[in-house]
């Protein structure tokens, strides 16, 4: 019982991390009408960092081992931070730069694409793929033709950036799935978000114009991400992971695609053509087929009434 319990806490968490992070798209393509992409990331994840201050500083000594780790496997949480915010900041520059090209809907639906690269991405440490994995594959990419590749053969710009910047994704959820049993979770994602925060502030120095002025203007927006986003839904992230397998966190955390999607069309007036409609149905279908032996594996595991 008190398995199922935590299986039903975790699965929680990461359903509201996806409900959260899909709405973020809406605020993060807002946000883009008055401030550069680097801008709005060194804000978000500096507010998402404050948030968690108060938090890892009354948590004692930062030791390298976590809470009930066993010796010797524990890593200490400024190197784990490091590790997780130098992927961190490749997503999200990408993810958010991207958005300057292409709708808070279609880039939910790409992004969505690291449910399928977790389990494909374990051929780099020679670990099995089965059909399933390679099934979801075939259909994401026939969805990402049909959602991104125009009648003359084209990719639009944001679209590609935002497909780069899924393969980050995937590896985050890895690295966050290795690192959080082993370090402090809520400081692990405190950490990374300065580091994702100071690596976006010199990007916007060197490449946007930064104005205060703009900042404000897109204070919503960056509260949304900040606050929200940033500061509550990866530290859930982080917390839930503990527990929780990278291809089952996956599986919950691809429901931010349609978030994302019903978030655009209710916010922004966002619309999809017949085209771009069969490309995020078949996307969203290879990311749950992807994950079929993991959904079966849940379902049997579930406790049965009668």
């Amino acid at each position: 019982m008190r398995r199922t319990g935590t299986v039903l806490a975790n699965d929680s968490l990461l359903l509201l991390t996806a409900v959260i992070w899909g709405m973020a798209f809406v605020a993060q393509r807002m946000g883009m009408d008055h401030v550069g992409p680097f801008t709005y990331n060194a804000v978000r994840f500096a507010l998402g960092a404050l948030v968690l201050l108060p938090f890892t500083l009354s948590r004692g000594p930062w030791s390298a081992r976590p809470a009930g780790g066993e010796p010797g496997t524990g890593i200490g949480s400024l190197r784990a931070g490091l590790i997780a915010g130098v992927v961190l900041v490749f997503g999200a520059s990408l993810q958010q730069i991207g958005l300057v090209y292409t709708t808070a809907g279609k880039a939910g639906f790409i992004t969505g694409l690291y449910v399928v690269l977790v389990p494909l991405s374990g051929l780099l440490w020679r670990q099995r793929t089965g059909w399933s994995a390679w099934m979801g594959a075939v259909l994401c990419v026939v969805g990402l033709f049909f959602l991104s590749v125009t009648a003359s053969l084209t990719v639009e710009r944001g679209d590609l950036l935002v497909l780069i910047g899924s393969f980050f994704w995937a590896a985050h959820v890895q690295v966050v799935g290795w690192l959080s049993p082993r370090t402090d979770p809520v400081r692990l994602a405190c950490v990374q978000f300065a580091v994702c925060s100071a690596a976006s502030t010199g990007g916007a120095l060197i490449a946007e114009q930064v104005s205060m002025a703009a900042i404000l203007a897109a204070a919503g927006p960056l509260l949304y991400g900040g606050i929200l986003s940033v500061g509550i839904a990866y530290t859930l992230q982080v917390v839930a992971q503990r527990n929780a397998p990278p291809a089952h966190a996956a599986i919950l955390l691809s429901l931010e695609s349609v978030f994302a999607a019903i978030g655009g069309s209710l916010l922004l007036g966002e619309r999809l053509d017949a085209r771009g409609a069969l490309g995020c149905a078949l996307m969203f279908s290879g990311m749950l087929v992807s994950q079929a032996p993991a959904i079966a594996a849940s379902l049997a595991a579930s406790p049965r009434r009668g």
